[in-house]
């Protein structure tokens, strides 16, 4: 029997839907940041949003409500804008399904305060998509 390696590797899904650019972007960072140290799984709410992440170098992708529902339940850490937990949210694509798998996963929820929903967070600067992943990385994945 060989030596079983204690390190395993941690498995990060990216929520986004509509155009997939969010997550695309969020995907594009991690991978010049950690390679293949961890696993990438695009999740988006529709086809075209997934193929958008895939583009980015995601590891694996899958689309739609019962493949978000899914996943989430095995991620260590689930990665998204602030939407991905509200009902309704993103044009009605995030289901209250999803938005409660979500929610409900024990994996780590790091998400980025985008909404186009009718909230307002109190105390998160209007930084741009681009810092905002640079600081989701610096100071919410330390323990990857």
């Amino acid at each position: 029997m060989g030596e079983m390696d204690t390190k395993q590797t941690k498995k990060v899904c990216v929520v986004d839907g509509q155009g997939g650019g969010i997550g695309a972007v969020i995907i594009k960072k991690l991978k010049d940041r950690f390679g293949e140290q961890i696993e990438i799984i695009a999740l988006g709410t529709n086809a075209i949003a997934t193929a958008q992440m895939l583009k980015s170098r995601a590891n694996k992708g899958a689309s739609g409500t019962n493949a978000i529902i899914q996943t989430v339940k095995k991620a260590d850490v689930i990665i998204g804008p602030v939407g991905i937990i509200m009902p309704h949210a993103m044009m009605g694509e995030v289901t209250c399904e999803i938005a409660a798998a979500i929610s409900l996963s024990d994996a780590r929820k790091v998400l980025l305060p985008l909404s186009l929903e009718n909230i307002d967070i109190v105390g998160v600067a209007g930084l741009p998509l681009p810092m905002l992943v640079d600081e989701l990385m610096a100071s919410h994945l330390s323990f990857i």
